[in-house]
């Protein structure tokens, strides 16, 4: 089995679809010649030319428009976003159209489409470019959301999003693209489904829950946290939109306490959905209140000093834990 980055693994992903599929294209700024802000598209416009890998202007709702268009009339459009934070300027065409036509013309219509790129924290790229906004997305009913953690759930989860006829928002933390780990690309049918957690790492004593670059703060948590004699288990919910809330639980009822982690702003982020949850269904499972980390609720600022201030990490992580008991 190949060890790959995180990049290479969507790029694979992306080549393995674009192989099976001539629907499938490529629309974002900069994907073609230039091959990508972050090098994901790297050698697929000499690959595929001009016509599957489009170079689009700089105008998010004009080329996140003309994919749900193309996404109705039977094309598989892969939207690249130079970094999420710039999706927000088509939450029209996200919302009120990708996510809703499906329901709006009673099934008659679909949207098989995939907006992708790097969301959260990245270094040095200040307070535009460094919104988690999968928690936003989350909100809306009638799109999927996927945050991957690893290089081979990048891979899986990518192909799977493709193929799907829902529109799927799928994320990739900047600081997983360089990430390496296994991936099962040999025989070209490996897929993630949707909608099924991960345990990372088994423990004991507290459940850890996760998602994206986060997973990884988690199991450099645990391994403090192990050095104590604390046994953490990390559950990686690799989608948000559907949410495993089976596997939660039933790791919560193990453990009896719960941390819920996320890079995203703390007030009102997907993490406290999810803790609101386990409050909601693990009550008597419960030896603790739920805790939670996430990101400060400040513009993420410039200076790399004050920006690992606002990101969490393993020591966050730990602090939380032994807050809860």
């Amino acid at each position: 089995m190949p060890t790959l980055t995180y990049r290479d693994a969507l790029r694979q992903a992306l080549i393995d679809e674009m192989d099976r599929d001539p629907e499938v294209f490529l629309i974002g700024e900069d994907i073609g010649r230039y091959q990508g802000t972050f090098r994901v598209t790297q050698g697929l416009f000499d690959k595929y030319g001009k016509d599957r890998v489009i170079d689009a202007p700089i105008t998010e709702p004009g080329f996140t428009g003309m994919a749900v268009g193309a996404a109705m009339v039977g094309l598989r459009p892969v939207v690249e976003m130079m970094t999420m934070s710039f999706s927000i300027l088509a939450l029209d065409q996200v919302i009120n159209s990708a996510a809703k036509v499906h329901s709006m013309t009673g099934g008659q219509a679909s949207v098989p489409m995939v907006i992708r790129g790097p969301g959260g924290h990245a270094n040095q790229l200040s307070a535009q470019h460094s919104h988690s906004l999968e928690g936003w997305y989350a909100h809306v009913p009638g799109l999927k959301v996927v945050v991957p953690a690893t290089p081979a759930d990048a891979y899986g989860m990518l192909k799977t999003a493709i193929r799907d006829d829902n529109p799927v928002i799928f994320t990739e933390n900047p600081g997983l693209y360089a990430l390496k780990g296994e991936v099962p690309t040999e025989s070209g049918d490996f897929t993630v489904p949707f909608g099924k957690a991960r345990i990372a790492r088994e423990g004991t004593d507290v459940t850890l829950v996760a998602y994206s670059r986060m997973v990884s703060v988690c199991e450099a948590a645990a391994d403090l946290l192990e050095k104590d004699g604390i046994s953490a288990e990390v559950v990686d919910v690799r989608s948000l939109l559907p949410l495993d809330t089976e596997t939660i639980y039933a790791s919560i009822q193990k453990t009896n306490r719960a941390v819920v982690v996320y890079e995203d702003w703390r007030s009102g982020g997907f993490g406290a959905e999810i803790a609101a949850r386990i409050g909601e269904e693990c009550f008597d499972s419960l030896d603790a209140p739920v805790g939670r980390v996430g990101g400060l609720n400040v513009p993420t600022p410039y200076s790399r000093v004050l920006e690992l201030e606002c990101i969490p990490n393993e020591h966050d992580v730990v602090a939380a834990v032994r807050k809860i008991g």
